[in-house]
């Protein structure tokens, strides 16, 4: 047995072999050896139409009584001077830095000028502690020649109505002058004619002559009655929707196919009570098309009816405007809210303009979206909350209350 030998090569003893962890390369991802988890599942986020606000408001909010009145300039004494101060705060200002270019700018506030100046009863109504000394005033005020009435039937009927609207005398002269398509005799002539009937609301066609109608109708200060009908009578039958009119069965009938008159002809739109009820017609449109189209309408019947230009986009703002708040309400719970929060939501949650705010604008925080961007600005021209909100309550859709705790709220009426 040589000396070499030993037991080191047939020991049983074994040590481990070193593992350094930092060493492996089985995987390039340095977060391998931590332990794994299953992602988690997070449930889906709340609708948009949805507020995180309601979940302060889980119950119905105090009822400390009814606001009788919005009125908060105690200078209004009387109707004439609501209806200018309604006039005067329809819109708010064109903010600085609203996100607008000057086209967009420009295009609201055209429409701003080209709106008449219309106040609803309704409005009157939500500005005025008593609804019946109101009316006794608009009466009184009516038979003075201060105010004059304006009435587009088939909008509703009593203190919802839409189409009742009052108008100061004076501005209803201004619009008559400034009507560029007009005669200067016939303006004078109208002006008198309103003038010595100051509560009349529809007048005889025999008090005009065919170019005298014919040329106001086209401005928009006059517009035929003869489809005009009692609202009741809508349902009885199914023409009478249309009766009297282009549009009614009977007439499309009787009207040779393919021909303008079996669509209802060239003023179907207007004469089922769009527009502005003025009379469209292109520069191409001669005198002897006038002639014809009012003897058309005086072989129908019917006296003319008194109307500003522009009315339809009034009233389609106006009932949109209404709609959109009467949304606005239904995100809460009970339909109810305060009223501030109301007023953020109409506003779109813009930025405000304050210290605070434009230091977090300074540091890149979000702080709101431009006003530009908001549905107040690009559908509604920057309608005043307060605005809508006394045309909502005038009009029974909706009662202001005190809370006594977080101001006053609004709720819809059931």
């Amino acid at each position: 047995m040589p000396l070499s030998y030993s037991a080191a090569y047939s020991s049983r003893i074994t040590k481990p072999k070193t593992k350094i962890p930092l060493l492996r390369r089985s995987t390039s991802s340095p977060f391998a050896a931590l332990p794994r988890r299953k992602p988690v599942q997070r449930s889906k986020s709340k609708p948009e139409d949805v507020d995180a606000d309601d979940d302060l408001f889980g119950d119905r909010l105090d009822d400390a009584g009814l606001v009788a009145s919005l009125a908060n300039d105690l200078s209004l004494r009387d109707v004439a001077q609501v209806i200018q101060y309604v006039g005067n705060h329809m819109f708010d200002e064109v903010p600085e830095r609203g996100g607008m270019n000057s086209t967009r700018i420009a295009e609201v506030l055209n429409f701003r000028k080209s709106l008449p100046p219309i106040v609803t009863v309704a409005h009157v109504h939500a500005m005025i502690v008593s609804p019946t000394v109101a009316e006794k005033e608009i009466a009184e005020l009516m038979k003075a020649g201060i105010i004059r009435k304006v009435v587009v039937p088939g909008r509703g009927v009593g203190g919802a109505s839409v189409g009742e609207g009052l108008v100061l005398a004076k501005h209803w002269d201004l619009m008559i002058n400034e009507a560029s398509e007009l005669e200067e005799d016939l303006k004078r002539w109208f002006i008198e004619i309103l003038r010595s009937n100051p509560t009349v609301l529809v007048l005889p066609r025999a008090v005009f002559r065919s170019q005298e109608a014919s040329g106001l109708m086209r401005a928009g200060f006059l517009t035929s009655s003869s489809h005009l009908g009692n609202s009741q009578d809508v349902f009885s039958s199914s023409d009478a929707a249309a009766r009297g009119t282009l549009t009614s069965i009977s007439s499309i009938s009787r009207a040779a196919s393919g021909s303008l008159a079996a669509v209802g002809g060239e003023g179907v739109f207007h004469e089922a009570g769009g527009g502005s009820g003025a009379l469209r017609r292109g520069s191409s449109r001669t005198g002897d098309d006038s002639e014809r189209e009012y003897q058309h309408l005086v072989q129908k019947g019917g006296d003319l009816c008194l109307s500003l230009p522009t009315t339809g986009p009034y009233l389609r703002l106006l009932v949109s405007a209404r709609g959109h708040l009467m949304s606005l309400l239904a995100k809460s719970k009970f339909r109810e809210a305060p009223l501030y929060l109301l007023r953020e939501r109409w506003d779109g949650g813009i930025a405000a303009d304050d210290a605070a705010s434009r230091s977090k604008k300074a540091r890149g925080e979000f702080v709101g979206i431009l006003p530009g961007r908001t549905r107040k600005w690009k559908q509604f021209y920057g309608l005043s909350f307060d605005w809508v909100l006394a045309e909502c309550l005038g009009a029974g859709l909706v009662e202001v209350f005190e809370t006594g705790s977080v101001g006053r709220g609004v709720r819809a009426a059931s």
